[in-house]
């Protein structure tokens, strides 16, 4: 078994991310669009796991790849500070 180092594994869940925005967007059956979102959230949930990734570069890398895909986003929230 070969091991991978963290960066090959964050460069297949780019991929996998590339291909789960193309199937929505390309407006393929739900049963196969739902299991592609099921490989790419099992694999994410490996990575958080095993502490390859944190929440955060997941999320930043989620983020790069939708707006790749989709565009830039239309507004940037600011988090609320509680009072």
């Amino acid at each position: 078994m070969t091991k991978r180092t963290k960066a090959e594994m964050l460069e297949n869940l780019r991929v996998m991310l590339r291909d789960v925005f193309k199937l929505r967007s390309g407006g393929v059956a739900y049963a196969r669009l739902a299991r592609a979102h099921g490989y790419v959230d099992g694999y994410m949930r490996v990575l958080l796991d095993t502490q390859v990734a944190s929440k955060k570069e997941l999320l930043d890398l989620v983020a790069e790849e939708r707006q790749g895909t989709y565009g830039p986003m239309t507004a940037t929230l600011e988090p609320e500070v509680a009072a």
